[in-house]
């Protein structure tokens, strides 16, 4: 199925890489994105529900420090931090049981920072 398309719609995201092989598997184990490889060798992903994609660019700063937040959606955030901490990843901070949703904030191997996003149930 095609993404959906609408007018203001966040669709694509460019994130900081060091090593963008390195940083293609994070995401792929951690989150299950799609990883795609062009002709020319440009690395790309879908997100796991296939409504956002973007790429990996080497030449700029990593996001380190919490500013402008891109939460990910998961279904267990203990098992997403596990897997994080698996593949390369650090908690930058515990995970907080607050309402209306659980979170937790963490880094990837590159450094960005970005939230992680449990629904309370």
């Amino acid at each position: 199925m095609p993404p959906t398309l609408g007018n203001g719609k966040i669709c694509y995201i460019e994130i900081p890489a060091l090593d963008i092989r390195q940083s293609a598997a994070f995401y792929q184990k951690t989150f299950g994105w799609n990883i795609r490889e062009d002709n020319a060798g440009n690395i790309s992903f879908d997100d796991a529900v296939g409504e956002v994609s973007g790429m990996w660019v080497t030449g700029r700063k990593p996001a380190t420090e919490q500013g402008f937040l891109i939460s990910i959606m998961v279904n267990s955030i203990e098992t997403t931090v596990k897997k994080i901490i698996a593949n390369g990843g650090k908690i930058v901070q515990p995970i907080d049981e607050g309402e209306p949703a659980i979170t937790a904030l963490f880094s990837d191997p590159a450094g960005n920072v970005f939230c992680l996003y449990q629904e309370q149930t």
